[in-house]
C-alpha cells in the first residue's frame, strides 16, 4: 500500500494546505461548509475523480473537522490504519486500530437490525456511512487479503470481516460494490478453511451473492473439494445458505409466469453459450466425494434430546432480537455445546439493543439453552440442505442424485423425522424469527414444511423411485391390488429394492395423506400437499398407485374441499383439480366414487361451478375426464356400462355442447404471447378434444361448430386465427423436446405420432380439405401469418 501521507505540523504539511483540503474547505481563507465535503467524498465514489479516501487529507484538517460534525474520529483512525497497512507494518498497531473501529459500527449495525432507531445517513452520518465514505471499505478488501499472505492472527481477519459485515448491513450500495469484485469474492471463500472466521465469512459471502449480477463460478474457487470435505457437519450445513445461490438458476425460467417464447429464446441462447455457471457449479459439487451422503445425513438426522425443557419463554423473548440471522444462532449453539463438554451447558442472553464486541451473548451465566432452540436450530439447518438436494433432484444430473438419495436412504430417514420434527404440533412457545408469527410463510417451521413438500414432488415426478415412499407392507398392498384386478403388476414395484423403502407402521406416503385431511381449510400447505401427492400418480397411468390412494379417502377429502368447503384460493384449487384429474383417469372405481360423493344436483352444480370459474385451473380435470369417457365407451363392460349410464360428470362431459363450450373458452383464454408453464395445459387440453374427435371422424363437425360460434359472437375469424397460431407454436415448441413430447404420450395414452398427424391435418395450407383450419376461415378474416417470434 501507499505511504501516509506526511503529518501534520511536519515540514511537508506547514505552510501550504492541499489542493483537496483547499477544495473542501471552499478557498482560500474560508469557512468550511456543512455537508461540501461529504458531497465532494461521493461524487469522488462515483466518478473515481477528485476525493476519494482519508488518506488525501492531513489528519489536522479531519480532527478540526471532526470537532463540528461529530464523525467519531473515524476519518483520522482510516488514516492511520492506512499507514499501517503495508507489507512492513506493525500489525498490532493495525488491530488496535481495527479494535477502535470495530464498536463503533457494530453499535449501528445493531441498532438497524433490531429497528431500535431510524438511520437517517444523508443528515446524521452515522459511523458506517462515514467509514464507507472515507474509503474504509476499500482499506478492508486490500487489508484483508494481506492479512491473510503474511498469516497474521485469525482475530484481526475477524474485525475485518465483522466492519465490512456491519457497513453492509447500514449502509446502501456497499453490498454491491463488493459482488463487483470477483476475486475478492472468490478470496473470501478461501477464509472458511478457518473455523475462528468460518461464521463471520458464510455471512458475508451470503449477503453478496444475494445482490451479485453474474453469478459465481465455484470451479473458480480454490481447492473446492479439499475446502468442502474439510467442513464439520455444522460447517456443511451453514455452506449450504450460500450454495442455495450459487446452484439455482439466477432467471430459471422455470415459473410459471414467464412466457414460452422467452424460455423458448433462452433455451436457444443457452444452447449457443453452453452450460450455465447453475449447471457448472452442481457439477462440481456432485463430483466432490461423499458430498450427497452428508447431505443426506444431515437432512435425516435427529434432534439431541439431552437438554432438558426447562422453564425458557423469557429467554425466547430475548432471543428475538438475535435470530435476523441464522448463524447467530449457530454461533450461540456452538458456544452451548462447547461448554456443555465441561458441563457448563449455559448462556446468557443480553437484553434487547445490547452490543458485544462480536455479536455474540456472553456466556459465563447459568441459563440453560432450551430444548425449543435446539429444534429450531436443527429446522434451520434441515431446510437449507433440503433446498439444495431439490435443486440438484430438478438438475442436469437427475439420475445421479436419484441414485445416491435413494442409496443413502434419504426418503426412510425423513419418514423417521416426519412426526417429531418435520410435521410436529406447534405450542405457544414455539421460536420465530425476530419481525415474524407462527403463520407467516417465511418461519423456519413453515418453510421447512414447504421445502419438505417440494423435495418429495421433485423426487417422485416421473421417477419410478417414487415406490420409496412407501413402506413394505405398503409395497405388498400395490402387488395384491393388481393381482385382485388380474393386471400385470408395476415394473417399477417388481424392481424397487426393499431395503431402501420406509420403515415403520406407515411410510411417508401415507403419512402425508394424514396430515392432508387434517390440513385447516385457509392453510397454505394445500397447495404443497397436493402437488407432493400428484407427482406420485404423473407419468403412465397405474391402476394400483390410483386404487391405493382411493382406499385411504383422497377422493372425498378433494371433493369436500372443492364442494363442501367451497375452495377460494386459485392455486389450491388448480392442484386439486389436477390431482383429481389423476386420480380418476380411465379408473371406473374413481369415478364410482365421485358419483356417490357428488349425489345431488345441488352438489354436482356448486362442482361445475368451479370448474368453469377458471379453466386455466380445471382444464386438466377435463383432459382427464374426456379421455376416461373415450375409453369407456369402448370397453365392454358392466361395471363400466353402469358407470356410463349413472356418473353426472360422464353424462355432462358427453354431450357436443359442452365440448364445444369447452373448447372455444380453452382456445380463447390463450395466445402465442401470453403461454406459459402454467396455461399451456388450455392448448394440449383443446387438442385432446378435437383428436378424439378426428378418431371418430368428427372433426370437421366440430370446426364448423367452431365456425358457427365465432360467428354468433360477432368475431369472425378471431378464434380460428389464434387456434391457427397456436398449432404452430405448439409445433416449434413440442417437436424439439423429448421430455414434454414424452409426457404428452404418457400422460393421455395416445401415441405422440397421432398429435403430430392431427396438428399437421389442422394446419394443412389447402382451403379444399374439410379438416384444415383455413376452410373454415374466411378470406377477409385470414390472418395466419403472424411473426411470433420472440428474440
Amino acid at each position: 500500500m501507499a505511504a501516509a501521507p506526511a503529518a501534520a505540523g511536519s515540514g511537508a504539511g506547514r505552510g501550504r494546505r492541499s489542493a483537496a483540503t483547499v477544495a473542501a474547505w471552499g478557498g482560500w481563507g474560508g469557512r468550511p461548509r456543512p455537508g461540501n465535503i461529504l458531497l465532494q467524498l461521493r461524487q469522488g465514489q462515483l466518478t473515481g475523480r477528485g476525493l476519494v479516501r482519508a488518506v488525501q487529507f492531513t489528519e489536522t484538517f479531519l480532527t478540526e473537522r471532526d470537532k463540528q460534525s461529530k464523525w467519531s474520529g473515524i476519518p483520522q483512525l482510516l488514516l492511520k490504519l492506512h499507514a499501517t497497512s503495508h507489507l512492513h507494518s506493525d500489525f498490532a498497531e493495525c488491530q488496535n486500530i481495527l479494535k477502535e473501529i470495530s464498536p463503533l459500527l457494530s453499535m449501528e449495525a445493531m441498532a438497524f437490525v433490531t429497528e431500535e432507531r431510524k438511520l437517517t445517513q444523508e443528515t446524521t452520518y452515522p459511523n458506517t456511512y462515514i467509514f464507507d465514505l472515507f474509503g474504509g471499505v476499500d482499506v478492508m478488501t486490500l487489508l484483508l487479503p494481506l492479512t491473510v499472505s503474511l498469516r497474521v492472527s485469525d482475530e484481526m481477519s475477524k474485525d475485518c470481516l465483522s466492519i465490512l459485515y456491519n457497513t453492509c448491513v447500514c449502509t446502501e450500495g456497499v453490498t454491491k460494490r463488493l459482488a463487483e469484485k470477483n476475486d475478492f469474492v472468490i478470496f473470501l471463500f478461501t477464509l472458511m478453511t478457518s473455523k475462528k472466521t468460518f461464521l463471520q465469512t458464510a455471512t458475508l459471502i451470503e449477503d453478496i451473492l444475494g445482490v451479485k449480477k453474474e453469478m459465481i463460478r465455484l470451479d473458480e474457487v480454490p481447492n473446492l473439494s479439499s475446502l468442502v470435505s474439510n467442513f464439520d457437519q455444522q460447517q456443511l450445513a451453514n455452506f449450504c445458505r450460500i450454495l442455495a445461490v450459487t446452484i439455482s438458476e439466477m432467471d430459471t425460467g422455470n415459473d410459471d409466469k414467464h412466457t414460452l417464447l422467452a424460455k423458448n429464446a433462452q433455451q436457444k441462447k443457452s444452447l449457443s453459450l453452453g452450460p450455465s455457471a447453475a449447471e457448472i457449479n452442481q457439477a462440481a459439487l456432485l463430483s466432490i466425494p461423499g458430498f450427497v451422503e452428508r447431505l443426506c445425513k444431515l437432512a435425516t438426522r435427529k434432534v439431541s434430546e439431552s437438554t432438558g425443557t426447562a422453564s425458557f419463554l423469557q429467554e425466547l423473548e430475548e432471543w428475538y432480537t438475535w435470530l435476523d440471522n441464522a448463524l447467530v444462532l449457530d454461533a450461540l449453539m456452538r458456544v452451548a455445546n462447547e461448554e456443555s463438554e465441561h458441563n457448563q451447558a449455559s448462556i446468557v442472553f443480553p437484553p434487547p439493543g445490547a452490543s458485544e464486541e462480536n455479536g455474540l451473548p456472553h456466556t459465563s451465566a447459568r441459563t440453560q439453552l432450551p430444548q425449543s432452540m435446539k429444534i429450531m436450530h436443527e429446522i434451520m439447518y434441515k431446510l437449507e440442505v433440503l433446498y439444495v438436494l431439490c435443486v440438484l433432484l430438478m438438475g442436469r444430473q437427475r439420475n445421479q442424485v436419484h441414485r445416491m438419495i435413494a442409496e443413502f436412504k434419504l426418503i426412510p430417514g425423513l419418514n423417521n423425522l416426519f412426526d417429531k420434527l418435520i410435521w410436529r404440533k406447534h405450542s405457544a412457545s414455539a421460536l420465530v424469527l425476530h419481525g415474524h408469527n407462527q403463520n407467516c410463510d417465511c418461519s423456519p417451521d413453515i418453510t421447512l414444511k414447504i421445502q419438505f413438500l417440494r423435495l418429495l414432488q421433485s423426487f417422485s415426478d416421473h421417477h419410478e423411485n417414487k415406490y420409496l415412499l412407501l413402506n413394505n407392507q405398503e409395497l405388498n398392498e400395490l402387488s395384491a391390488i393388481s393381482l385382485k384386478a388380474n393386471i400385470p403388476e408395476v415394473e417399477a414395484v417388481l424392481n424397487t429394492d426393499r431395503s431402501l423403502v420406509c420403515d415403520g407402521k406407515r411410510g411417508l406416503l401415507t403419512r402425508l395423506l394424514q396430515v392432508m385431511k387434517k390440513e385447516p381449510a385457509e392453510s397454505s400447505f394445500r397447495f404443497w400437499q397436493a402437488r407432493a401427492v400428484e407427482s406420485f400418480l404423473r407419468g403412465t397411468t397405474s391402476y394400483a398407485d390410483q386404487m391405493f390412494l382411493l382406499k385411504r379417502g383422497l377422493l372425498e377429502h378433494i371433493l369436500y374441499c372443492i364442494v363442501d368447503s367451497e375452495c377460494k384460493s386459485r392455486d389450491v384449487l388448480q392442484s386439486y383439480f389436477d390431482l383429481l384429474g389423476e386420480l380418476m383417469k380411465f379408473n371406473v372405481d374413481a369415478f364410482k366414487r365421485f358419483n356417490k360423493y357428488i349425489n345431488t344436483d345441488a352438489k354436482f352444480q356448486v362442482f361445475l361451478k368451479q370448474i368453469n370459474s377458471s379453466l386455466v385451473d380445471s382444464n386438466m380435470l377435463v383432459r382427464c375426464v374426456t379421455l376416461s369417457l373415450d375409453r369407456f365407451e369402448n370397453q365392454v363392460d358392466m361395471k363400466v356400462a353402469e358407470v356410463l349410464s349413472e356418473c353426472r360428470l360422464l353424462a355432462y362431459i358427453s354431450q357436443v355442447p359442452t365440448q364445444m363450450s369447452f373448447l372455444f373458452r380453452l382456445i380463447n383464454i390463450i395466445h402465442v404471447q401470453t403461454l406459459t408453464q402454467e396455461n399451456v395445459s388450455c392448448l394440449n387440453t383443446s387438442l385432446v378434444i378435437l383428436m378424439l374427435a378426428r378418431r371418430k371422424e368428427r372433426l370437421p363437425l366440430y370446426l364448423r361448430l367452431l365456425q358457427r360460434m365465432e360467428h354468433s359472437k360477432k368475431y369472425p375469424g378471431f378464434l380460428l386465427n389464434n387456434f391457427h397460431n397456436l398449432l404452430r407454436f405448439w409445433q416449434q415448441h413440442y417437436l424439439h423436446k423429448d421430455k414434454d413430447s414424452t409426457c404428452l404420450e404418457n400422460s393421455s395414452c395416445i401415441s405422440f405420432s397421432y398429435w403430430k398427424e392431427t396438428v399437421s391435418i389442422l394446419l394443412n395450407p389447402d382451403r379444399q380439405s374439410p379438416s384444415a383450419l383455413v376452410s373454415y376461415i374466411e378470406e377477409p378474416y385470414m390472418d395466419i401469418d403472424r411473426d411470433f417470434t420472440e428474440e
